[in-house]
């Protein structure tokens, strides 16, 4: 298909760029109040990493902080998750669940 053929339309002009819009990006787990533990290896290199979603906002750094501190790990906070080098989905939902927290190991 050649990208020099125009199309328009009465409702806003060119559309060719409607064709490309970007894929939508991963689905954000419920707003539930309980906290998920992922564990993820796509994308960084066969690493892998153990994610935590559901947490309040305010409180990612400092736990992110703890969790890091408790698995002996590094790791960082990105797009509203804690993301925790290796595999510590045990030590992260016990730490959370004596933190009065309702956790959930979830992913594979």
């Amino acid at each position: 298909m050649s990208e020099s053929r125009l199309v328009y339309s009465t409702d806003g002009g060119d559309r060719r760029s409607a064709d490309r819009r970007p894929a939508d990006p991963k689905p954000m787990p419920p707003n539930d109040g309980v906290v998920r533990i992922f564990r993820e290896k796509g994308g960084r290199g066969g690493k892998t990493v153990t994610i935590v979603r559901g947490l309040p906002a305010g409180e990612l750094g400092p736990l992110a902080s703890e969790l890091k501190r408790r698995c002996g790990s590094g790791g960082a906070v990105k797009a509203d998750a804690i993301e925790i080098q290796g595999d510590h989905r045990d030590k992260a939902a016990e730490l959370l669940q004596a933190k009065g927290y309702r956790v959930k190991l979830a992913g594979g």
